[in-house]
């Protein structure tokens, strides 16, 4: 990751992927605060024997012996009782020479999902993430999520063992095994009693008390709301829809009885979804493969989504668009999402309870060809965005034609820019230092209010500020 132009360092201002410290006296104690941060947050870049001024502007400062603090670094970085893991290659520390003087570039990546979170002094509490205003110490719930994600065998595999088989809805089951018919009418599976299906599908299995429970992927996919919300207290699952003409629908796992459960939610918001598709778009023809890749989002947001998350899953729909947003963050990096071939999901039984009904697939491409297909059909291409206070995942998928947004492409030809509008801001901004939401609405392709509405967010966020008619991000 090479997010600045080391030659002309005094262009740019700390962020949220960038730090710099003087270093003069020695490695400072919070470098380690920032090596955990950058680690379990998107990554960054630290610059030692970088000065930053009152203005904020970065100026290198000569460090006498940086090989020595270089040594020291490794040292450290290498003792898990000071650092947890060691997520660094020797490429990513170097000297790097600029006018005549000489500072220490460590370039930190995304810690990989099994590696998070990344913590100080033998203790999971000293974990660390990075904002607008610097580190911050993880909440207990952040702490949790990494845990929950760092582990081998996925979350819905979990019994739950203070409940029985009385937690399913009958019709939701009945529904599922009905689709199976029609998708795959000679599989084996449908001539068993609905105890040994539910025991084929692994939505029960024998606890230690040898009597059957349902494990978290066949609560959440069959079960009734109340028990789901006993298990997961902020399950919430909502479709939200609002047209031109100010018309609202709204279906809710909290409002509606006959939504209580991951597959009564996808069956209707589907449904809802594919058959307004043609009133949504003006595409006269291959509606199938949008239709597709629609069903392929949508079960991905459930598949993928971390239940025990305070945020619930929201789908949103207008006349120009659908935005899907499910709580948990992502688990490989989007460049690899986005290139396909690396499948890693957050609930794979789950999964398989939809590969069953012929919905989805586990070869990992589902990113990557719901972008082909909104490439094919050259609409504006999917935004994906990914937060994390709390962390989410949101998917906007525009039905509006690429003609109508002839700048577009700039993200796809910018090797520093990352397809998420938030990230292709920051990094603009980071490369600019100051914009105007006239130049974001240019670069991305969108209105002027909506441009205005993407910076207000990032202020929220307290990644950017506004000095002057202009942005720029925070110190």
């Amino acid at each position: 990751m090479n997010v600045i132009d080391l030659n002309n360092i005094e262009k740019y201002r700390e962020n949220n992927r960038i730090e710099a410290k003087k270093a003069t006296g020695g490695l400072p104690k919070s470098l380690w605060e920032t090596y955990s941060s950058f680690a379990n947050t998107l990554g960054g870049i630290i610059l030692l024997g970088v000065e930053e001024y009152r203005d904020k502007s970065l100026h290198p400062v000569n460090l006498p012996d940086p090989d020595e603090l270089i040594e020291e670094f490794w040292e450290i970085a290498n003792d898990i009782q000071k650092v947890s893991t060691n997520i660094l290659s020797y490429d990513d520390v170097y000297v790097q020479k600029i006018e005549e003087k000489h500072i220490i570039v460590i370039t930190v990546p995304k810690a990989k999902r099994f590696d998070r979170p990344v913590y100080l002094d033998g203790s999971i509490h000293n974990s660390y993430r990075r904002n607008g205003e610097g580190d911050y110490r993880c909440t207990l719930d952040q702490i949790n999520a990494m845990v929950r994600d760092s582990e081998i065998k996925t979350q819905d595999m979990n019994i739950i063992e203070s409940m029985t088989a009385s937690v399913f809805n009958t019709d939701s089951l009945h529904s599922y095994r009905m689709k199976m018919s029609t998708v795959k009418p000679n599989n084996r599976l449908q001539n068993l009693s609905d105890k040994d299906f539910l025991k084929a599908i692994g939505a029960i299995v024998v606890g230690e008390d040898l009597l059957f429970h349902p494990t978290a992927a066949g609560l959440l996919m069959f079960g009734k709301s109340e028990f789901i919300k006993k298990e997961y207290p902020y399950y919430c699952l909502e479709y939200k829809e609002t047209t031109q003409d100010d018309k609202h629908t709204i279906i809710s796992s909290n409002l509606n009885s006959d939504c209580e459960n991951l597959y009564d939610f996808f069956i209707k918001v589907f449904e809802k979804i594919s058959s307004d598709i043609k009133l949504t778009t003006n595409i006269k023809s291959g509606i199938t493969p949008i239709t597709t890749a629609l069903q392929e989002a949508l079960a991905n947001c459930l598949i993928n989504a971390d239940y025990y998350g305070s945020n619930g899953v929201v789908v949103m729909k207008d006349d120009e668009s659908i935005t899907i947003s499910n709580p948990g963050g992502f688990r490989v990096e989007l460049d690899a999402a986005r290139a396909g071939g690396i499948s890693d999901p957050r609930n794979t039984a789950i999964m398989r309870m939809f590969n069953l009904i012929g919905i989805g697939s586990n070869d990992g491409f589902g990113i990557s060809n719901i972008f082909s297909v909104w490439k094919s059909h050259e609409l504006v291409l999917p935004v994906i965005e990914e937060s994390f206070n709390p962390e989410s995942i949101t998917l906007k998928l525009s039905f509006v034609p690429e003609s109508k947004s002839t700048n577009t492409q700039i993200l796809q030809n910018r090797p520093d820019i990352e397809t998420d509008r938030q990230d292709a801001v920051i990094s603009y901004i980071t490369d600019n230092i100051t914009v105007t939401s006239k130049e974001i609405s240019e670069l991305l392709g969108i209105s002027h209010k909506k441009s205005k509405q993407l910076l207000h967010k990032l202020m929220a966020k307290d990644f950017v500020i506004i000095k002057n008619g202009k942005y720029t991000l925070k110190a």
